[in-house]
C-alpha cells in the first residue's frame, strides 16, 4: 500500500476522464497536464487506441507537449502499449489474438448474444470490434448515447449473464465485462491488474509508488483488479468527480526534481 506520494497515477477512461465514448473537458485537459508536471500519467481502459487519441491525447492543450513524454497509454488493458514522442505516438509493444482465437471469439459472443436475445436489431455502429489484442461486444453498438447504454442494462444482470455463457464456450481465453453494456474477449489472465503490472514492467516504477483512479472498483467492476492486486486507489463517479479529487490531490504533489 502507497504511504508517500505517487510516482505514478493511472486512469480508467470512460466514466472517469470522460462521459463513455465521448471526449474530455478542457479542465479534465489541464489538470491531466498539471499532474503529468509532477508525476507519470497512464491511462487503462479496455478501449482501443483511437479511443484514446480521440477522447484525450487530441484534446489536450498546448502546453502538453513539455511533458509528453510522461504520459502512458495501455489500450485493451494493457495488451497494448504506447509512448508519444516529438515524432507522435510510439509503439512498444502490441500483442494480438490469433485468427483462430479471434474467430471462436466472435462466434461465441454473438451466439450467446442471439441465444439469450441479447442481440440488438437497432444500434448505433458495429456490435462486435475486432481491437486486435481484444475482441468487444457492445451491445447498442459502438457509438450508443449514454443515456440509452445506461437504460440498457442498469442493474448489469445482462452483461454478466452474457458474460458467463461465453465465458462457457471459450474457455481457453478470458471473457470479462467491459463497459457499461460491453464485454471483453482477450488471452487468459488479461485484465487491468495485468495492465498494472506491465506499467510497472515498463516503468520501473513500484506498485506500491502508484494510484489508480476509476469509477468500476466494486467486485463486479472492470476496475476491480486493480484494487485486489493491492495498489491504492481512489473511486470516482464520473469525470466531475475526477475532477475536483484531482484539483485536491496536485497541490500536494511535490515539484519534479
Amino acid at each position: 500500500m502507497m504511504s508517500a506520494a505517487p510516482l505514478l497515477v493511472a486512469f480508467d477512461l470512460d466514466d472517469t476522464l470522460a462521459p463513455s465514448k465521448s471526449a474530455i473537458d478542457p479542465r479534465i485537459g489541464d489538470l491531466l497536464v498539471a499532474l503529468a508536471e509532477r508525476v507519470e500519467v497512464a491511462i487503462i481502459s479496455g478501449g482501443q487506441l483511437a479511443q484514446f487519441t480521440a477522447q484525450v491525447i487530441d484534446l489536450l492543450p498546448d502546453s502538453a507537449a513539455a511533458v509528453s513524454d510522461s504520459f502512458h497509454l495501455l489500450p485493451t488493458c494493457g495488451t497494448q502499449y504506447y509512448r508519444i514522442d516529438g515524432d507522435g505516438i510510439r509503439t512498444v509493444y502490441a500483442l494480438s489474438l490469433t485468427d483462430d482465437e479471434k474467430s471462436r471469439a466472435l462466434s461465441a459472443v454473438e451466439e450467446e448474444a442471439r441465444r439469450l436475445g441479447l442481440w440488438e436489431s437497432e444500434t448505433w455502429g458495429d456490435i462486435l470490434e475486432d481491437r486486435g489484442s481484444q475482441i468487444t461486444f457492445s451491445a447498442l453498438g459502438q457509438r450508443a448515447p449514454l443515456d440509452a447504454k445506461t437504460a440498457w442494462d442498469p442493474t448489469g444482470e445482462k452483461k454478466n449473464t452474457l458474460r458467463a455463457a461465453v465465458a462457457a464456450r471459450i474457455p481457453d481465453l478470458e471473457v470479462r465485462s467491459g463497459g457499461s453494456t460491453s464485454v471483453d474477449i482477450t488471452h487468459r489472465g488479461i485484465d487491468k491488474a495485468y495492465g498494472m503490472n506491465k506499467l510497472a514492467e515498463q516503468t520501473g516504477i513500484s506498485l506500491d509508488d502508484m494510484l489508480f483512479v476509476g469509477d468500476r472498483l466494486d467486485p463486479d467492476g472492470n476496475d476491480y483488479p486493480v484494487l485486489a492486486m493491492g495498489v491504492t486507489c481512489h473511486a470516482v463517479h464520473g469525470w466531475e468527480d475526477t475532477a475536483v479529487y484531482l484539483e485536491e490531490l496536485i497541490p500536494t504533489l511535490p515539484a519534479r526534481a
